[in-house]
């Protein structure tokens, strides 16, 4: 059956993830007030990495010099969503010494999902070169993102950095992970619900598909999935393993009794499955 021919019903029941998920605002409510409590500590906001709307990042500076660096990009369909919303997810990785970094970018429709791809880039290039200001090691780079941000972590990983500054190391990510992440959008740009506001068409759906993109030379990605998402979903979260192979991909997993948006608490909370697999994949372990 070819993509053109998929029911358009079935494509929105696998892809909106707050009809799965009736509860979602419950979910968003939560992520508001524990953000806003986690800018009550330590933090800059609001920095610029770049002139363009929405070119802001937020800093959770550790407690130690010369900390490893976690850079965090929010979901929400390219479309939806801040990095003021997720806060929240800074203070359990900063209470085991990391440095962590909240990032926005601008929201389609008013830009592509490739603009939103080079501002990523931007925005990894600005921290590479700034980031010693806050504490945190520029070497030791490690970024994670959920949903969208998921997607924008496996187009980072497959980035040739040599083209966007010489200076620049050709392994600047140390390790990602994509949490929920959509790595083909040759799908997506067929989801009814979503068509309007991305506006993607085959040629960008196809360059900003990071599992048909050659694999990294060097870096290592994990991709992680609620064990309650969408058949679809779990089909994107083996996608980029099958695509680049296990050396690129060695974590891929399946997380029991998580959804869309419960898999996010899980991974900001000190004992969640995820955040300890999470600390785990940074180590090295």
């Amino acid at each position: 059956m070819s993509l053109n021919t998929l029911d358009p019903n079935w494509l929105d029941r696998m892809y909106n993830n707050r009809q799965l998920v009736p509860e979602h605002g419950e979910f968003f409510s939560r992520w508001a007030s524990s953000s806003a409590q986690a800018r009550t500590r330590r933090c800059t906001l609001d920095l610029s990495y770049g002139a363009e709307p929405g070119e802001t990042l937020d800093i959770f500076p550790a407690e130690r010099p010369n900390a490893p660096v976690l850079v965090f990009i929010h979901g929400g369909y390219w479309r939806s969503l801040d990095k003021s919303d997720h806060s929240f997810v800074a203070p359990a990785f900063v209470d085991q010494g990391y440095c962590v970094v909240v990032v926005n970018y601008a929201l389609c429709p008013a830009v592509t999902i490739p603009q939103i791809s080079l501002q990523m880039v931007k925005a990894m290039t600005w921290i590479w070169h700034n980031i010693p200001t806050w504490g945190g090691d520029p070497d030791r780079l490690h970024v994670h993102g959920h949903s969208a941000g998921g997607h924008l972590v496996a187009m980072l990983m497959a980035c040739d950095w040599s083209s966007v500054d010489p200076g620049m190391p050709s392994q600047l990510i140390h390790a990602g992970l994509s949490i929920s992440g959509l790595h083909e959008l040759e799908t997506v740009r067929h989801v009814p619900f979503l068509k309007a506001s991305l506006r993607l068409n085959e040629a960008d759906a196809l360059r900003c598909s990071p599992a048909w993109m050659p694999a990294p030379e060097r870096g290592r990605c994990g991709c992680v999935v609620g064990g309650l998402e969408s058949a679809e979903f779990i089909r994107q979260n083996e996608l980029l393993a099958k695509s680049w192979g296990v050396a690129r991909v060695p974590l891929t997993a399946s997380l029991p009794g998580l959804h869309h948006f419960s898999i996010v608490n899980d991974y900001a909370h000190p004992q969640g499955a995820l955040h300890r697999m999470a600390l785990d994949f940074m180590s090295g372990a």
